[in-house]
């Protein structure tokens, strides 16, 4: 047995995964299967994706195992087909219909293996008038609201990178999906097809967003509200030297503890600037007297001051200084493997922990591995009526 596919590798060892290559959400979802402990095997296609970076370099590849396939030539199917049979878990990220004519769809490997979980990654999902229409996440957080709450008022919304739609609205969503659907399967035998739309996804991520709006609570325009950067107790702030410091101080209790450590003026002055917690029309004072006193030290002297404090205050860390975060290298969240300093799995498991087993798949190097270990010969040996899609 493979280092891969060991036992004890974390709550999902023994689900077997069959990713068919793609970018970006798809990926990532799979990624999280085989953090978990699933065998996750990846269908690369000849050429290689097109993210255009190192492949023994991409992250989201680690944990899991490669074949080569082209799904384009005559016996590319059947040998898909032939994995999908004896998998827990197939998950693509296709366009509506691309996989029905490649011969992998839904209808191909569930007539396969009835059992098979088939999870589909898209930005609109399966139906609708845009289902067929090209799309990148920061399209898919726009109309669902999501992207329209970020950023200040009087300027375009901020981008947060493709971690919204791509990862939280699209990835994890997946994810779960996956997982209930193979709960199901298992339990009556019976597979099913996961629809997992960013749209979808992203829109459920502001669920209590809709409360508070319906409840009179949010309002409905950027930068005027308690958690988008409206309310001066809840944001960011610019420091002497440059960096930033996040505040969070929301209850009232942090927030009398956030005013004394930043000690404005004297105590007659706290008093006042107490009142100013839940008065909107204070706001604006009070994020100048806030900006103020954060633009008067630096980064590093305003961490150490509200360190080991109830005022919920923290530096705003770079993607490199993020893993010497005291608290963060205290839980190892990150970890370092094959020379890349990366996130470790999540979440954590006390009976089954989880692990960087392996590190970015190269495309194709566990063909003969795979063939054996899933009783798939003709990975490498074509069948010999590679037309015929029966059992391989």
């Amino acid at each position: 047995m493979t280092e891969a596919t060991a036992p004890d590798h974390g709550p999902l060892t023994g689900v077997r995964v069959v990713e068919l290559a793609g970018i970006g959400p798809g990926p990532f979802a799979a990624m999280l299967l085989a953090d978990l402990g699933a065998d996750v095997v990846r269908v690369d296609r000849p050429g290689g994706p097109g993210l255009g970076i190192d492949p023994a370099r991409d992250v989201t590849n680690r944990n899991k195992r490669s074949v080569v396939v082209d799904l384009k030539a005559p016996d590319g199917p059947c040998r898909v087909l032939g994995l999908a049979e004896r998998a827990d878990i197939l998950v693509e990220g296709y366009r509506p219909g691309v996989a029905e004519r490649l011969g992998v769809g839904p209808e191909d490997c569930l007539a396969r293996n009835p059992r098979l979980v088939y999870g589909r990654m898209t930005g609109w999902g399966q139906d609708g008038p845009l289902a067929d229409r090209a799309g990148h996440d920061i399209g898919y957080i726009a109309v669902t609201g999501a992207l329209g709450m970020t950023g200040e008022p009087g300027r375009p919304p901020a981008a947060p990178a493709n971690l919204l739609g791509d990862y939280a609205g699209g990835s994890l969503y997946l994810a779960v999906g996956v997982l209930a659907a193979l709960h199901h399967a298992r339990a009556t035998g019976t597979g099913q097809v996961v629809d997992a739309a960013i749209v979808d996804g992203t829109a459920h991520l502001t669920s209590m967003i809709h409360g508070m709006l319906a409840a009179g609570a949010w309002q409905d325009r950027r930068g005027a509200n308690l958690l988008d950067g409206g309310c001066p107790y809840y944001g960011t702030y610019e420091t002497s030297d440059g960096g930033h410091m996040a505040v969070g101080a929301l209850e009232p209790r942090f927030y009398a503890e956030f005013l004394r450590l930043l000690d404005l003026d004297d105590l007659d002055d706290l008093d006042d600037l107490a009142g100013a917690h839940g008065d909107v029309t204070r706001w604006p004072e009070l994020r100048t007297r806030v900006a103020e006193r954060f633009a008067s030290r630096t980064r590093d002297a305003w961490t150490t001051l509200f360190e080991g404090t109830d005022a919920c205050v923290a530096p705003v860390l770079s993607l490199r200084e993020a893993p010497h975060h005291p608290h963060l290298a205290a839980r190892a969240t990150f970890t370092d493997h094959a020379g890349i300093t990366q996130p470790a799995p999540a979440p954590r498991f006390s009976a089954t922990p989880t692990t960087v087993r392996t590190g970015p798949a190269r495309p194709g190097a566990d063909t003969e591995d795979v063939a054996r270990d899933w009783g798939v010969p003709g990975l490498v040996s074509p069948p010999s009526n590679p037309q015929r899609k029966a059992s391989s």
